[in-house]
Order: structure tokens, then sequence, then C-alpha cells
């Protein structure tokens, strides 16, 4: 199961750049309900920002397992059983099809660390990004482009591919110890954990 799991967030991130776009496009699906798209802003701006809530600054590759990871989940949460929902999960097989199966062995492989990611999701719709709530790059077409903008900085200085990749992720403790890491500092930082 671990080998699989290794193997999933490989390909994922591999083709974060790509997912990134279709993010962007469930943004601008007018056809979608507003709670979806401010979802889908809302990861957008998460996977642009530096300064997300997880990083290691030794490792770039793991530094982008949680975006990864967040994406899928946001916008599987997100879109609900609507007609306009189910044909924009048709457009992109290549992320949907079997997006429930694999969300599932993400959690039985990364246990409470998913659970800990899921529930950041509902957080996405009111994050802010660059002093702005994400809801207002939906109807702001300036502040929409400069979001655009950064996506594509981020796509053309992405430092992960296949080669890079193969080095880096052997084990899917590679993967979760940053992730713990990072749980255990929100908690002490909300108080949760005493030192």
């Amino acid at each position: 199961m671990e080998s699989k799991f290794v193997e999933l967030v490989r390909g994922w991130l591999v083709s974060l750049p790509h997912d990134l776009k279709i993010a962007f496009d469930a943004m601008d699906d007018e056809n979608l309900p507003r709670p979806v798209r401010e979802v889908a802003a809302g990861v957008v701006a998460y996977v642009v920002s530096p300064n997300d809530f997880v990083s290691d600054r030794n490792d770039a590759v793991v530094s982008y397992a949680d975006d990864a990871l967040l994406l899928r989940l946001a916008l599987q949460k997100a879109l609900g059983g609507g007609e306009d929902e189910q044909a924009f999960r048709e457009r992109f097989p290549e992320l949907f099809t079997e997006l429930e199966d694999n969300l599932t062995l993400c959690k039985s492989v990364m246990g409470e660390l998913m659970t800990w990611l899921e529930s950041k999701v509902p957080g996405l719709a009111n994050a802010e990004y660059k002093g702005k709530k994400v809801a207002k790059y939906l109807d702001d077409e300036e502040l929409r482009e400069a979001l655009f903008d950064d996506g594509l900085v981020f796509r053309t200085d992405y430092p992960v591919d296949e080669k890079t990749i193969a080095d880096k992720l052997k084990k899917a403790s590679t993967v979760m110890d940053v992730m713990k890491r990072r749980k255990v500092e929100e908690a002490r930082a909300k108080g949760a954990i005493r030192a």
C-alpha cells in the first residue's frame, strides 16, 4: 500500500502545474456554484503562495506534496452532485476519474495527517492572498489577472519533474514527516501542546 501511495503522490507532484490550471478553470467557471468557485480560488492562492502551512526549506519536492493533496481534497469536497458540477468533473477525467479511491488510499496511509489536511479545506474560501479575501479575486478583473500571473510564474518556476522526484520521494515517511512536524507546530502555536 505504501508503494502505491508513493507512486500516486509522485504522479500528483509531477502533474501539479496542470492540476493548478484545472483549479483556475473551476474558479472561472460561472456555471459552478459560487461557494465552489471560492474554494477553487482559495486552493489556487494556497498553491501559488510561497507561504503555505507545510514547507521544508531543504526539500522543495516535499514542500509541494501538501499542495497536490489539498488541491484534490478541495475540489473533491467543494464539487457537489449538481449537473454543472458533474459536467466540470467530466471535462477533467485525468483528475477526477479515480479521485475517490486515491484519496481513500491516502487516508489509509496517512491517517490523522489526512484528517488534518481535510480540516484545511473549509477555510480556503475565506483565506486571504496578498491582503485580499480570495472571493474578491472572482469579482475583480485586475486581481484575477494578478493571481493568474502568479499561477504562470508558479508553473514556469516549478522545480519538480519525473527526474527530480525519482531521487527525492521513495518512502511515504518523506512526505509525512514534514507534515507531522508542521501539525505539531500548528498545535503548539494554538496552545494545544505545551513545549
